[in-house]
């Protein structure tokens, strides 16, 4: 099997490419934070307020154009808290949607297989009248935190690839 490591923090401790995008940019007050911890694992954690209809947050890694031809899934190795999160792709980086699939953590290190045609288009929350994913560049992909509670996150990310 065919396999394209995108992110390995144990190779690559940088998080020069990732940024945060909390609610705040609509006026909430939720806080997410990402880093490389003392185990040398890419940490997205924060905690999430619902104040002024706040009620996410979210780390992304834009750098240059994955190429996704030759390959039909992602496979995440990551440690969870037992909450449910969202992977989001972008196949341009000056598109406005995103394509989207839930997962839930089990608070052990774990692979999640994800299909990318399964990834379906949403923006702010809503689907979209479009095709689930069917591009062969990904520009931007990452992690969302959003479940209606107020309440602390946090995400262990050790590695992203290609199958």
């Amino acid at each position: 099997m065919k396999q394209k490591t995108i992110i390995d923090f144990k190779t690559s401790a940088n998080t020069n490419h990732w940024i945060i995008i909390d609610d705040v940019v609509m006026g909430g007050k939720s806080s997410g934070h990402f880093k490389i911890n003392d185990d040398g694992y890419g940490k997205f954690y924060g905690e999430i307020s619902l104040d002024n209809n706040g009620g996410f947050s979210s780390v992304r890694y834009r750098a240059e154009n994955i190429d996704v031809e030759d390959f039909t899934k992602v496979t995440l190795h990551l440690k969870g808290d037992g909450k449910r999160y969202q992977f989001r792709i972008k196949a341009d980086g000056n598109d406005k949607h995103s394509y989207v699939t839930h997962f839930s953590t089990t608070g052990d290190w774990e692979t999640i297989t994800i299909n990318l045609k399964a990834l379906q288009p949403k923006f702010r929350g809503k689907h979209l009248k479009r095709s689930n994913f069917s591009e062969t560049t990904i520009a931007e992909l990452g992690f969302l935190f959003g479940n209606k509670t107020a309440e602390p996150f946090t995400l262990l990310i050790d590695s992203i690839a290609l199958e």
